[in-house]
């Protein structure tokens, strides 16, 4: 199984790029992680929120596969335990499709994106800079990935 995070926005901060790129190689010999970067719809200029809304949703989509698990990371998504992670990871690697975690622009995720997906994950009922959700989401499937392989990275 590998794991995408698919992400509208770029030119990311350094710490972002090397925080997130701690978790790939952490994860490099157990779990395929890769970010792919989708960039932001258009705005300004009399566009409206949802025409830049629209065009990071023909981006997002345009890049999943037909036969993979697909989960948004959404603001009013099911939260999760570390164990429950942990155990719905542990769930998605007995099955075997690809997983691809999205992380929507400014906005967030449009109404077609989020309908694809099979799952919407809120990480906390907190808001959080896009840039910071990167880190967030890679520290927790390591995270998850470390109890299922008994690392003791994860403590109760």
């Amino acid at each position: 199984m590998r794991i995408r995070v698919i992400a509208v926005g770029s030119r990311m901060p350094r710490w972002v790029l090397d925080s997130f790129g701690d978790y790939l190689t952490r994860l490099s010999s157990t779990l395929k992680l890769t970010l792919v970067e989708v960039e932001p719809g258009p705005r300004g200029g009399g566009r409206t929120v949802q025409q830049a809304m629209q065009a990071e949703a023909q981006r997002l989509l345009a890049l999943l596969r037909k036969d993979e698990y697909v989960v948004a990371l959404d603001e009013h998504g099911k939260e999760f335990t570390t164990r429950e992670l942990a155990s719905w990871l542990s769930e998605r690697m007995r099955e075997g499709p690809d997983v691809s975690f999205l992380i929507g622009g400014p906005d967030g995720l449009s109404p077609d994106v989020i309908a694809r997906c099979n799952l919407k994950w809120s990480l906390s009922r907190l808001t959080f800079p896009h840039a910071l959700v990167r880190v967030i989401l890679a520290e927790q499937i390591y995270r998850a990935h470390s109890v299922l392989t008994n690392h003791p990275y994860h403590r109760d």
